[in-house]
């Protein structure tokens, strides 16, 4: 396969949050280093955050091996029992009415103003080195929300002169809504950077970068922050186009999915493949497209005339596969996809 992504300029990535889906950065990441793409900066929000971390440390093994082994009790304290009840609840499979009955166990988990991280911040200090940040070729930003200052901002971790304003910082992105709110060692309280800024691009711009790899974790409610992005940075974006799960649904085998999805929803814009559910390479043109799409629909026409087919049949189609954009190829994938499917 060609590459389309052009490997003889050095990117800056941003990293969007999205709690538990987080492993997604990591497969995006291992394909960007097998393509040979080169990075100088990266920025993150919540999970972003920490993947930024690693990849400031340029330590793709230890993000490897830190999201295969993550579950829920690495995050937050509880008991095996309540680890498989917040499994069953974030993950969805909790049936209805088991739901009265666990709505006191979550309350007490809730209990003094949020879900104990304790484990997290282990997690962090067993996972991310501050010196190697400090020293790195790559500049780390992150974005938090100061609720002692009532203000976002955006922080250059590698400035940060101690191992705890590092780890702090980090925390600060991370700080989800249901986690138990303490003041960090400046004495200050935070929240999530996904209140402010979703996915970091503004930071990266603001600091001169041109060309930018955005990867977005969809179905959160982080707030994007909006900005007018000037006519010489080129932004591309890398999304999964699948359901990836709940926030709060850490596991570590649904981590490795997410990683393998990240991996090849990467291939796609770096080799430039279609398809939403498979990866395919481009085999024949728009034109050998079209006849394949006219044959395909004309099977099933009561009279199958061509002006229809091209002016209504196939636009038609195109709306109801949301395949809004592209050419008569991008069509003729998205109606093999779902016959596979089906």
């Amino acid at each position: 396969m060609e590459l389309r992504l052009d490997t003889s300029k050095v990117y800056a990535i941003a990293l969007e949050g999205g709690g538990a889906k987080g492993g997604y950065e990591i497969g995006v990441w291992q394909a960007l280093e097998e393509a040979g793409v080169r990075y100088a900066a990266v920025s993150g929000t919540s999970v972003g955050a920490l993947n930024g971390a690693l990849m400031a440390m340029r330590d793709f093994p230890k993000a490897v091996e830190a999201w295969s082994n993550i579950r829920m009790s690495s995050i937050v304290a509880v008991s095996e029992s309540e680890e498989g009840d917040l499994k069953k609840l974030f993950g969805g499979a909790m049936p209805i009415g088991e739901l009265p009955e666990y709505l006191p166990k979550l309350l007490s988990l809730l209990k003094n103003r949020g879900m104990d991280i304790a484990p997290m911040r282990a997690w962090m200090r067993a996972v991310i080195e501050p010196e190697r940040i400090r020293s790195s070729d790559v500049a780390l930003f992150v974005t938090t929300v100061s609720l002692s200052d009532r203000k976002g901002i955006e922080v250059k971790v590698n400035d940060l002169t101690t191992d705890d304003a590092v780890f702090d910082m980090l925390l600060a992105s991370a700080y989800h809504p249901a986690f138990k709110n303490e003041p960090l060692s400046d004495g200050k309280q935070y929240l999530d950077g996904g209140a402010f800024d979703s996915l970091p691009l503004h930071v990266l711009v603001e600091n001169g970068y041109k060309d930018i790899i955005g990867v977005r974790l969809p179905g959160g409610l982080g707030i994007e922050r909006r900005f007018d992005l000037p006519a010489d940075v080129h932004v591309s974006i890398i999304k999964p186009e699948i359901d990836l799960g709940g926030a709060l649904d850490f596991d570590a085998d649904r981590a490795k999915y997410h990683l393998r999805v990240g991996y090849f929803d990467a291939k796609r814009l770096l080799y430039g493949l279609y398809g939403k559910r498979y990866y395919v390479e481009r085999t024949l043109s728009d034109r050998n497209a079209l006849d394949w799409l006219l044959d395909r629909y004309e099977r099933d026409a009561e009279i199958p005339r061509l002006r229809t087919l091209i002016e209504q049949t196939l636009p038609a189609e195109a709306r109801r596969l949301n395949v809004r954009a592209g050419d008569y190829y991008e069509l003729m994938i998205a109606t093999l996809e779902e016959e596979a499917l089906a």
